[in-house]
């Protein structure tokens, strides 16, 4: 403990390195030396440690009251024996009397160091903690170390984490020191530091490249609305402009395809449909639905279904390679999508008893305005007046090629 200045250049090395106070060390180091005065007084209710911030040279004293008759030495100190120190004392203060254990200086130093560290390491794992937790729910880049079984180890920097099998691409393969961005999805202050969970496959890892590969989303002129991913296959995000000169979908696509080509890149060759968000939702579902092209969609936004029609030579486009088009963009949108051919909605309707133009181009049903159903408007009324003067025009046609027919003869 003579060392006093050794240990002040010790702890402010551990802070520059470590990025722990050396305030709290130093409290800690106090808190440890009461606990092992405790041993030599019996208790430590009055005993107060204190290490000087610059020279390091440390105090130990005793705190107690003063009293006209003690009854306690270890709490209490006569009012005479307290004046022989401060000739201002009076019945009540509380004086500080510097005391020193026996063994103080070895038994002390071992009690201390061993808080010391534990506080380290204490302080350096809420750190790493603070540091990785301001980092959930974005991306990091980490060096691929090994395989665990079917677990990969990667480093972090400071921290390891274990990307599972689960939260891996299926297909993708890593090269030991290969660096990666991977998804942070949760961070949790353990015993043993912060356990980071992270992801290759989580859709918000789409979206976070983009933002860092797109400026108009990283400043919020670009807003992705919406993202379905079915991880390594393909991906559809929904965006939309905050700015009536940008086009969304160009601003993600880049010139020549630069920006969404990084992208796809970072995600190993990975599909992106990239499509205009609407608060249409029969707009958004078509939109949705792209590359296929639609003929009409119906939809009912309290049911959330979607009726969608489209040519007979696109409806495996539209639902898509073991219906994964379709799938994605019902998660796009938050539809239950029925999608149907032009000839299947024919049969459909003729079975039905409808007519043959049963759908508009609004997918609309067109036989409730067909024949007489609005005879009470006097639409119909009106071609049977029609029909009515026709004949009469006939009869009078007929007569009078009667009259030139017997004036001939």
């Amino acid at each position: 403990m003579n060392n006093g200045h050794e240990l002040i250049e010790a702890l402010n090395q551990i802070e520059k390195e470590k990025g722990i106070s050396k305030d709290i060390l130093l409290e800690a180091m106090e808190n440890s030396l009461v606990a092992a005065c405790k041993n030599e007084y019996g208790k430590a209710d009055n005993i107060r440690v204190n290490i000087d911030r610059e020279t390091g040279d440390v105090v130990v004293y005793a705190e107690k009251e003063v009293v006209e008759e003690v009854e306690d030495d270890v709490l209490q100190i006569s009012l005479a024996n307290a004046r022989l120190r401060d000739i201002r004392c009076e019945l009540g203060d509380i004086v500080h009397i510097e005391v020193t254990p026996r063994n103080f200086g070895r038994i002390a130093a071992q009690k201390a160091k061993q808080v010391v560290v534990q506080k380290i390491r204490e302080e350096e794992r809420k750190s790493l903690y603070h540091q990785y937790y301001d980092k959930e729910r974005d991306i990091v880049t980490g060096i691929v170390q090994r395989y665990s079984g079917r677990n990969i180890s990667i480093n972090l920097g400071k921290v390891d984490t274990v990307l599972t099998e689960a939260e891996q691409v299926k297909g993708e393969y890593f090269q030991p020191t290969e660096r990666i961005k991977l998804y942070v999805v949760e961070v949790k202050d353990t015993t043993k530091g912060p356990k980071i969970t992270v992801s290759r496959t989580h859709p918000e890892l789409v979206k976070r490249l983009f933002e860092y590969e797109v400026a108009e989303v990283r400043d919020g002129t670009v807003e992705i609305c919406s993202i379905s991913r079915e991880a390594g296959s393909r991906t559809k995000i929904a965006v939309r402009s905050n700015h009536p000169d940008v086009d969304p979908v160009g601003a993600c696509v880049g010139v020549n395809g630069s920006r969404v080509g990084a992208v796809v890149d970072e995600l190993r060759g990975e599909k992106i449909d990239i499509v205009n968000w609407n608060e249409d939702p029969a707009v958004f579902i078509e939109n949705a639905l792209s590359p296929a092209k639609v003929v009409s969609v119906y939809a009912d936004e309290e049911e959330k279904t979607a009726s969608v029609i489209v040519p007979d030579y696109q409806l495996s486009l539209a639902i898509g390679k073991e219906g994964q088009n379709a799938r994605l963009a019902a998660r796009l949108t938050g539809y239950k999508i029925d999608i149907k051919s032009e000839s299947q909605a024919y049969e459909e309707a003729e079975a039905g008893g409808y007519a043959e133009d049963e759908y508009d181009e609004d997918g609309y049903a067109e036989d409730e305005y067909a024949g007489d159903e609005y005879a009470e408007d006097g639409y119909a009324d009106e071609g049977c007046e029609e029909d009515d003067i026709m004949t009469e025009a006939g009869e009078e046609a007929a007569s009078e090629d009667m009259e030139i027919r017997d004036s001939e003869e």
